[in-house]
């Protein structure tokens, strides 16, 4: 049986632009960003110069109308 791969997994990223309406989520760094690809569902996706996708951003966040957010809940999950 073949051993598992140990994966470093680093810190997530997350970054909410009130002004721009964005929000962007990184699970790798920002700084190998190579690519973005967007996907059509105004999700645009991050990827590094292999092609992994290290992060992705989510076009209009907040529906039109929606008070601004001070805070992001988030939960964390894991295994």
């Amino acid at each position: 049986m073949a051993k598992a791969k140990k994966q470093k997994l680093e810190t997530v990223k997350i970054h909410y632009d009130s002004l721009g309406n964005t929000l962007n989520v990184w699970f790798g760094n920002p700084e190998k960003e190579f690519i973005s690809e967007e996907t059509g569902d105004e999700v645009i996706l991050n990827k590094d110069k292999k092609g992994k996708v290290i992060g992705f951003e989510k076009l209009n966040f907040l529906k039109q109308g929606n008070a601004p957010i001070k805070s992001l809940p988030v939960e964390v999950f894991l295994q």
